[in-house]
């Protein structure tokens, strides 16, 4: 097995593989590792400037919806994002909404007041495995700190959001990759990966979790009980419909990996675009921008696809061994690949 994580679709990267590779675009993470505590909080801000202020378009496709998470539903009626977006651990997701709230209302005294409330949005998937969840360790000061380290460097497997969780009986994590178009457009994707049975691993095409349940002799799984969040950033200019459509193609992408969006697992995708902003106030002009014509969305369809198999590729292959509560313990791919 080569010791170099497989090269996923044909489309060139761009210069980080990273999401951060869509201008502007930038990731924060802190991370919670004591003991029984393994868990974190990863922010992605899509812009440096205030997000309640300066709006961008966006979208969400829920594959399935065993999930917790704030602010999906005037995401979808509005089509856009004011907040950065939140990944946490699921029962922590109310203190980092609570936390969002606070940093907009900091930045905008008359939130809720003279101007609108603000719509926090936080998405989750569950690390009860290896985290004491009951613990809700996670505070309003690790989100302001993972938002104040935010940056083009992304850091990826058992950080963040993706400390404490589990993919395909092994450790998961955050994975983040890219891919450009022939038109000159970005995708970027960043996952959350805490979903999948091992036996179904598919690893750039190959059916690696076959073979790696077949050596452990490890009971197989029943059910699918994980979940995964896929976030995709472009600079293309897209309407929300638009994202919409490009935020289902992270399903093809999923599907590849051996997930079949198992009754238990919480798959949710979220993508936005920086090509333009949208005013908060109804007398600053709205922007008058070109939109992609609708027969050229494939390429950004096909870069969206290749780009999350890919972060879940990277969140595996990045991975550490993480020992949590109660002596839970998940290996690292890559320790098994060793072997």
């Amino acid at each position: 097995m080569s010791m170099q994580p497989p090269r996923i679709g044909g489309l060139p990267a761009g210069p980080r593989d990273a999401i951060s590779d869509v201008a502007g675009v930038t990731v924060g993470h802190l991370t919670l590792a004591e003991g029984d505590v393994q868990t974190g909080v990863t922010v992605i801000r899509p812009h440096a400037q205030d997000p309640f202020r300066h709006k961008v378009p966006a979208a969400a496709a829920v594959i399935n919806g065993f999930g917790k998470s704030v602010g999906l539903t005037q995401l979808a009626e509005l089509g856009q994002l004011e907040t950065p977006i939140a990944l946490t651990n699921t029962f922590s997701v109310p203190a980092v909404a609570q936390a969002q709230i606070a940093q907009c209302v900091r930045a905008n005294p008359e939130t809720g007041r003279a101007l609108p409330t603000v719509n926090p949005l936080v998405l989750e998937c569950n690390d009860g495995y290896l985290n004491d969840i009951q613990r809700m360790a996670v505070t309003a000061a690790h989100y302001e700190a993972a938002c104040a380290c935010a940056s083009a460097d992304v850091a990826q497997g058992a950080v963040g959001a993706g400390r404490g969780m589990s993919s395909f009986q092994l450790k998961g994590g955050i994975g983040t990759a890219s891919r450009r178009t022939g038109e000159g457009y970005t995708v970027g994707a960043l996952v959350l990966a805490n979903y999948g049975i091992q036996a179904n691993l598919v690893w750039g095409g190959q059916p690696l979790g076959q073979r790696l349940a077949a050596r452990q002799g490890a009971p197989a799984a029943a059910t699918e009980k994980g979940s995964i969040i896929m976030l995709l950033a472009t600079d293309a200019p897209l309407d929300a419909r638009q994202l919409g459509r490009l935020a289902l193609r992270a399903a093809a992408g999923l599907a590849r990996t051996g997930s079949v969006y198992g009754h238990g697992s919480g798959d949710i995708a979220v993508a936005f675009s920086t090509a333009y902003t949208l005013p908060d106030l109804p007398d600053a002009p709205m922007p008058a921008v070109a939109m992609v014509h609708e027969t050229r969305l494939d390429a950004l369809f096909q870069a969206a696809a290749d780009s999350v198999e890919q972060a879940i590729v990277h969140a595996l292959w990045h991975a550490e061994p993480v020992m949590g509560r109660s002596g839970h313990h998940r290996q690292a791919l890559r320790q098994l690949l060793n072997q």
